[in-house]
C-alpha cells in the first residue's frame, strides 16, 4: 500500500531554461450550439457561421515557461518560430507574460508552429497541427552558455519534434548530454503522438534507454510512458476503458509500477507520472544515483530523498469549501479530457467551463450543475 509523500519546498530563488516545442493554438468559436453530426456540419462548399476565435500560446516552452515565472523564477525561453506573421503573435504574446524572448529564435524558410483547435458542440474535439519550425530545432539552437547559468533546464515535447526522435533519438541524447554535463538538472515532459504518424513508428523503448541518464527530473503521462515502453500493454488499457479514460481503470501494482520499475533499470533518478484526475505517481532511485542530480546535490537531500514512492490522489484534498480552477484546458487534448473527468468527481458540485478555464465548486450542498458559459 503506498502513502502519500510530502516533501518541503526549498526557499531558493531559480533560474530556468524552458526549451523545445511551441506553437500558436488557435480555436474558432461555433456560432451554433445545435449539436451536428461531423457529415452534417462539415459538407463541401458549405459556409459555417463562427463566432471569434480564441488565439494562445501552445507547447511546453510557453506554457511550462510561464508556468515557471508565475512561480517567482527568473526564466529563460529557448523555441523557434519562422519570420511569419504567426511567430510576431508568438513573441507578442510572450512579452504580455513580462518574459523576453531574445533567446527565441526567428528562422526564415520554416513555417511558425501552429494548432487549429475544432470544437463543434456535441463532437469531440478535432486538432489540425502543423509542426513547422519545431521539426527543424537541434543541439544548435540552444544557447548553451546562458543554460550554464540556469539552476534548471526543461525540455519539452520532443516527441513532436521531428529531429529530437528520427535515427533513434540520436539528436536528442546529443543535446541532453550536452546540458547534463554543464551541471544542470535536467527535466523532460513528453506529449502523445497518433500510432500512424512517424513519431508513432520509431522505437521509443530504445530512445528512452539512450536519454533517460541525462535525465533527472522525467515527467511523462502514464498513457505517453506506456505507449513507449509497452504498446500491448496500452492497447490492452484501452480495450479494458472501452471509450473511457483508460487512467480510471489503472491499478498502481499491476499497471503503473511495472513502467517506472523500467524506467529506473535504464538510469531514470525522479519519476512523476500523471495519471489523469486520479492523481500522480512518484518514484525516486537509491541514493547513488540522485547524487547526480544536478552535478550534485549533496549526502543529506540525496539520503533523504531516496527510494521513495507514492502515489498522491487528488480527491483526499477537496473539501466542501474547495474552489478549483484550472487554466488552459482547451490549449491541449490531455487537459481537456483531465477537465471532463474531474468534472465528474463525486465531490464536485458545481462547475463552470469558460472556454478555456474552468472553475470547480465543492459544496455538498449544492446539487450536480455543470455550466458551459457561451461568450
Amino acid at each position: 500500500m503506498l502513502e502519500t509523500f510530502g516533501g518541503e519546498i526549498m526557499d531558493k530563488h531559480c533560474t530556468a531554461v524552458a526549451a523545445g516545442h511551441i506553437c500558436l493554438d488557435i480555436t474558432p468559436a461555433f456560432k451554433s450550439k445545435e449539436e451536428k453530426s461531423i457529415k452534417d456540419l462539415f459538407r463541401p462548399g458549405q459556409l459555417i457561421a463562427m463566432d471569434a476565435a480564441k488565439v494562445s500560446l501552445g507547447g511546453s516552452v510557453s506554457n511550462t515557461g510561464i508556468g515557471m515565472k508565475r512561480l517567482g523564477a527568473d526564466v529563460e525561453l529557448m523555441g523557434m518560430v519562422g519570420n511569419d506573421a504567426f511567430g510576431q503573435m508568438v513573441l507578442n504574446e510572450l512579452e504580455k507574460y513580462d518574459i523576453s524572448p531574445d533567446s527565441m529564435i526567428v528562422r526564415d524558410g520554416v513555417g511558425t508552429s501552429y494548432s487549429v483547435i475544432l470544437a463543434p458542440a456535441g463532437i469531440d474535439r478535432i486538432f489540425l497541427h502543423c509542426s513547422g519550425a519545431n521539426d527543424t530545432f537541434t543541439l544548435d539552437d540552444i544557447d548553451l552558455e546562458k543554460v550554464k547559468e540556469a539552476n534548471l533546464f526543461h525540455f519539452g515535447y520532443p516527441s513532436l519534434m521531428r529531429m529530437m526522435y528520427i535515427d533513434g533519438g540520436k539528436e536528442l541524447v546529443r543535446l541532453l548530454k550536452a546540458v547534463h554535463e554543464l551541471g544542470v538538472a535536467v527535466s523532460v515532459d513528453m506529449a502523445m503522438f497518433e500510432e500512424s504518424t512517424e513519431a508513432g513508428a520509431q522505437d521509443w523503448n530504445e530512445v528512452l534507454k539512450s536519454v533517460i541518464p541525462y535525465i533527472d527530473f522525467f515527467v511523462p503521462s502514464i498513457e505517453e510512458l506506456c505507449i513507449m515502453l509497452d504498446r500491448d500493454r496500452y492497447h490492452e488499457w484501452n480495450e479494458r476503458a472501452q471509450g473511457a479514460d483508460v487512467t480510471n481503470f489503472l491499478d498502481i501494482e499491476k499497471d503503473v509500477r511495472p513502467l517506472a520499475d523500467k524506467l529506473l533499470s535504464y538510469g531514470a533518478k525522479v519519476i512523476l507520472i500523471k495519471c489523469g484526475t486520479p492523481g500522480i505517481y512518484f518514484r525516486t532511485a537509491d541514493k547513488e544515483q540522485l547524487i547526480k542530480i544536478g552535478g550534485g546535490i549533496g549526502e543529506e537531500i540525496a539520503d533523504s530523498w531516496s527510494d521513495q514512492e507514492a502515489f498522491e490522489k487528488i480527491s483526499p484534498h477537496l473539501c466542501e469549501k474547495s474552489i478549483i480552477i484550472i487554466d488552459g484546458i482547451r490549449q491541449e487534448k490531455g487537459i481537456f479530457r483531465v477537465w471532463e473527468n474531474f468534472s465528474r468527481n463525486e465531490k464536485i458540485r458545481v462547475t463552470f467551463d469558460l472556454y478555456n478555464l474552468a472553475i470547480a465548486i465543492c459544496n455538498p450542498k449544492l446539487n450536480k450543475q455543470n455550466y458551459i458559459v457561451a461568450f
